[in-house]
């Protein structure tokens, strides 16, 4: 008999790839943290002697989620000035309050309180964006998740530098501290076309080319960012990003509510990624992204819950819900973006955007051994025909019960392993005193 690392036997087994296939009866072998094999239950038992053996009865077995686009260290601003459109939240709470209180400490206690909710809402691995990435990363790497740190750029001095060229020096020194990491890499990460200039951006793009990292950024998010484009620049911001050759096969355009029909088709034949960030979108009446349009010309589209100060939380089950259940509004199709595509987009999906597809968002011989166990004996998800719409349509993230990277455990039995919990929540109302002032007036008191 072979000696493995470990043997994972669930009720379900969902690799993800083919989509839409659910194996019942089904082994996951791991052996030095990648998946040996995926087979039945009795040859599992003759051919694997495995060093721990967990037994899922009532679970479904699935691949890390993927959260395409985040903001991990605003959960320190989650509630913080609610109901307000995008550019006045920015401006009169956001960035003032970015201004007064972000610091290493302040991205640190943030990160850490963040990537607690990740492991306990079934994420593997996110894309992120914000300042401190070096004190992001370091947090991450200590909480045993994937991450592609995101390498602010904007044109604007704010506490983590002066101006485009200290944010692209810090960029690259950066990269430099990531070359080579298991489990982190580097990506660009401009703010948006209103908030980075032209000179800045071909800069980065030469940098993208020449270290091969890939481009994320917010592209046509509110119909008021396409107004001041076509004032600005008389051209729409899509355009204009084209125009300085970013739009190709290593770029993440985040929201993409505002898309014209010649738009998508730029956008796929560029091989363009697209983050849906549907929550974020709906509380900030941003708009609607055209997920299924864009799905049909042939885009790959993953998902994202954005920061936890605009949506209000990083649960990226409960977006696969709105993302299906929108999309089929949108489209007017109730087959619209069905369960086991809205899976897809939260997993598979994800990974080909972040250029991770080889490693992560399957269960699949060779990939790394990234998964989840959802517990589906809850009253809420019984009975059970089909797993994959419970998980999507029914399960909380409540019901996420283990969560593995690399084949070790950072949650086993809804206990994390590797996050203090208590400590970030200490640390984040810390911060809730020093932020108050920036926070939207609440209701008065009866007298």
């Amino acid at each position: 008999m072979q000696r493995i690392d470990l043997l994972v036997q669930p009720r379900w087994l969902i690799p993800v790839q083919p989509e839409g296939v659910v194996l019942e009866a089904h082994s996951l072998a791991v052996r030095d943290g990648r998946i040996e094999a995926i087979l039945p239950n009795e040859e599992a038992a003759r051919q694997y002697s495995a060093e721990q053996t967990i037994t899922l009865p009532d679970h479904a077995l699935l691949p890390g989620l993927i959260n395409a686009h985040t903001h991990a260290a605003m959960t320190l601003m989650r509630g913080l000035a609610d109901d307000l459109p995008l550019m006045q939240w920015l401006n009169q709470h956001i960035w003032p309050a970015e201004s007064d209180a972000v610091s290493d400490d302040y991205v640190g206690d943030g990160m850490r309180l963040a990537c607690a909710e990740f492991i306990r809402g079934g994420q593997t691995c996110f894309a992120d964006m914000y300042f401190f990435p070096e004190t992001g990363a370091a947090v991450v790497e200590d909480a045993g998740l994937r991450a592609a740190i995101g390498l602010i750029l904007i044109d604007f001095p704010t506490p983590y530098a002066q101006d485009a060229d200290d944010y692209l020096h810090k960029a690259l020194s950066m990269h430099d501290q990531l070359r080579g990491h298991q489990r982190l890499k580097a990506m660009f990460a401009p703010h948006g076309p209103y908030t980075v200039s032209d000179e800045p951006l071909r800069k980065m793009r030469a940098y993208a080319k020449e270290l091969g990292l890939g481009v994320h950024m917010h592209v046509h998010e509110t119909a008021d960012e396409i107004q001041g484009g076509l004032a600005a620049t008389g051209e729409r911001p899509l355009a204009r990003l084209d125009g300085l050759d970013l739009l190709d096969s290593d770029f993440m355009a985040v929201h993409m509510t505002q898309l014209t029909d010649e738009e998508i088709d730029k956008v796929a034949r560029n091989g363009v990624h697209v983050v849906h960030c549907p929550q974020s979108n709906l509380k900030l009446a941003s708009g609607f992204c055209p997920v299924a349009q864009l799905m049909e010309a042939g885009v790959n589209v993953a998902l994202g819950t954005d920061g936890a100060a605009s949506n209000n939380d990083l649960d990226l089950l409960d977006e696969m819900r709105t993302a299906a259940m929108l999309a089929k509004a949108v489209a007017g199709r109730p087959s619209a973006v069905a369960a086991a595509r809205a899976l897809s987009m939260a997993t598979i999906n994800g990974a080909r955007a972040l250029g991770m597809d080889a490693d992560i968002g399957s269960l699949e011989v060779g990939k790394a051994a990234d998964f989840i166990a959802v517990d589906l004996s809850d009253v809420s998800t019984q009975p059970v025909y089909d797993p994959i719409a419970q998980i999507v349509y029914c399960a909380s993230r409540h019901q996420i019960t283990d969560n593995f990277v690399a084949g070790q455990p950072l949650m086993r039995q809804r206990q994390l392993l590797s996050v203090d919990a208590e400590s970030a929540i200490a640390r984040a109302n810390a911060w809730q005193h020093r932020l108050r002032p920036y926070a939207t007036e609440r209701h008065p008191r009866a007298s």
